[in-house]
């Protein structure tokens, strides 16, 4: 349970920090035969596609100017992806720049 939180608040805290204030961050989640998906949908300012291999590296930030003192270490992502794979689950994620960013994890029942 507590690995499934962070998931989902690394992801939640992301979309909000890269969404503006008029923006919107949406939460949809629907459980179908023995898995559950959830999506984390905003419409911020998008990652670009030259990045988006990379998010899931550790240390690796989109945004090189920002730091850890304005927050942000680089490696959300990069638990977010292991722990979806510690519980046999799989994550995607789709983004434009300037539109949004919407990551998908399908997590099995069983392993919640």
């Amino acid at each position: 349970p507590d690995k499934f939180a962070q998931i989902l608040g690394n992801l939640l805290s992301n979309s909000l920090r890269y969404t503006p204030r008029e923006g919107a961050v949406r939460v949809a989640v629907r459980a179908e035969d023995a898995m559950v998906a959830f999506a984390v949908e905003d419409n911020g300012i998008g990652i670009p596609a030259a990045d988006l291999p990379h998010i899931f590296e550790r240390f690796y930030r989109v945004d090189k100017a920002r730091g850890r003192e304005s927050g942000g270490t680089g490696l959300g992502l990069s638990i977010v992806q292991q722990y979806v794979n510690l519980h046999d689950g799989s994550i995607k994620v789709q983004s434009d720049v300037g539109q949004g960013t919407t990551f998908v994890v399908e997590l099995p029942l069983n392993k919640l």
